[in-house]
């Protein structure tokens, strides 16, 4: 297929311009609903505290009474999903550290997992949030820990998606998971991550979500309901050594896989969800801190985390307490709902769009052997589904997002661009619009 110059430099516009948006994504999109988030979080604030190392044999309380009603709720959903959805407890026994675990207790992770309809397709998508909460001492164990924002939105986000794509037949598979743990130091991801890693699974995306309904700076009041951030490592963590040569030769500092997955989710939530920025910060997660995703960044696996704009610590990690007339606490009155919405609606979108998609292109290459100013990239059809063409994006080097987006049925496509100075990456378009994550090119040999 051939393209005119013109055509070829025509900037980006967005995806929208060539294909509508998928009305099976818009109508998920749509059924999210405030109520459902609100009444999660009113669940789980209910248990008083769920501490790790709280009870798990109380009916009614701690963080066994927790992940028993995550599990029962996904059990229900499954209903949903004509024997597709398998939902199960990982449990371990953990053993006192000398850090933050000083009782053996038993570790859960309450996992819903939707097996894909294409039996050949073995990529997985997981939408994670942390179960468990804490006050001001993170050993206190007894002391009420609502954890209403941190990370109960986190938890209604995840079981919200698991509620409405359980209706779903996407070709890939979809994991629902809320972690205990992750306020000990991250056990319950860890333990998930191990797993994953070695029964091989293919995950191409973790979207971890850690406190997504809070808008209200503490310090200057200053809201921001707009906006969600999505944190995600530049410089791969596996095997850096190994990489690093390529990296500095190529110039893809900015170009880590799971780098690639945030512009996908910007690009992808604000096409679906009214009035939401995603803003891309640069950094695996905030200053000097972690979260479940971390776990799975060092497996190796894409993964990113969703956050707030504002973290607001008057109302993280406090134990309940009214002071000099300020109340302090993670209660559900300062959840704003109508940005939850927004936030969990922008997880589905995003979800629903990589599990329908057709998997990434093979063997996608840059052609080096002559100098020119021009570019040749060339690649192989993807090895699930049945792409209806794909798209070359370029962007220049320092630019955050992709700025151009060509079209073609080919397998290869030759752009008047100079390697100097644009980034390139190519993905896979299907009939129905829905996009696989950009891959970045290699070197023709």
């Amino acid at each position: 297929m051939k393209y005119s110059l013109v055509f070829l430099l025509v900037p980006f516009v967005g995806f929208s311009q060539t294909f509508s948006k998928d009305d099976e994504i818009k109508k998920y999109v749509s059924e999210v609903s405030s109520d459902s988030l609100q009444s999660y979080i009113g669940k789980l604030v209910s248990f008083n505290t769920r501490h790790t190392l709280s009870a798990t044999d109380d009916p009614k309380q701690g963080i066994g009474a927790a992940r028993s009603w995550v599990f029962g709720k996904f059990k229900e959903y499954a209903k949903n999903s004509h024997g597709r959805m398998e939902v199960y407890l990982q449990q371990e026994d953990i053993q006192p550290d000398g850090k933050r675990i000083d009782k053996a207790v038993n570790l859960g992770n309450p996992i819903a997992f939707l097996k894909g309809t294409d039996p050949g397709d073995k990529r997985i998508f997981l939408i994670s949030a942390h179960l468990d909460s804490r006050v001001t001492d993170v050993m206190n164990r007894t002391s009420p820990a609502p954890g209403a924002n941190d990370d109960g939105s986190g938890v209604g986000a995840v079981m919200e998606a698991a509620r409405i794509l359980s209706k779903s037949s996407f070709p890939a598979s979809v994991v629902f998971v809320t972690f205990s743990g992750e306020e000990q130091s991250l056990l319950g991801s860890k333990l998930l991550a191990s797993h994953a890693k070695k029964e091989n699974w293919q995950i191409e995306a973790v979207l971890n979500n850690d406190m997504i309904g809070n808008p209200k700076a503490g310090e200057t009041g200053e809201i921001n309901n707009r906006t969600l951030r999505v944190f995600s490592e530049g410089l791969p963590y596996v095997e850096l050594e190994k990489k690093a040569m390529n990296v500095r030769n190529l110039g893809l500092e900015n170009d880590s896989e799971s780098r690639q997955l945030a512009r996908y989710i910007k690009e992808t939530a604000e096409k679906y969800v009214k009035g939401l920025e995603i803003k891309l910060i640069y950094r695996n997660d905030r200053f000097l801190r972690g979260g479940d995703h971390s776990s799975f960044v060092t497996e190796g696996f894409p993964s990113v985390r969703l956050t707030e704009y504002f973290e607001n610590y008057d109302h993280q990690h406090q134990d309940i307490r009214m002071e000099n007339n300020k109340q302090y606490g993670d209660l559900p009155e300062f959840i704003d709902y109508t940005y939850l919405k927004k936030n969990t609606a922008a997880n589905i979108a995003v979800l629903a769009s990589l599990a329908k998609s057709t998997s990434k292109p093979e063997r996608v290459e840059m052609k080096v052997k002559e100098l020119t100013n021009s570019t040749t990239l060339q690649w192989e059809k993807p090895k699930s589904g049945t792409p209806a063409g794909y798209y070359v994006l370029a962007r220049e080097t320092d630019s955050p997002v992709w700025q151009k987006r060509i079209f073609t049925t080919e397998l290869f496509l030759k752009i008047p661009l100079s390697k100097d100075n644009y980034i390139f990456a190519v993905q896979a378009v299907n009939q129905s619009g829905n996009l696989s994550v950009p891959v970045i090119p290699g070197i023709a040999r």
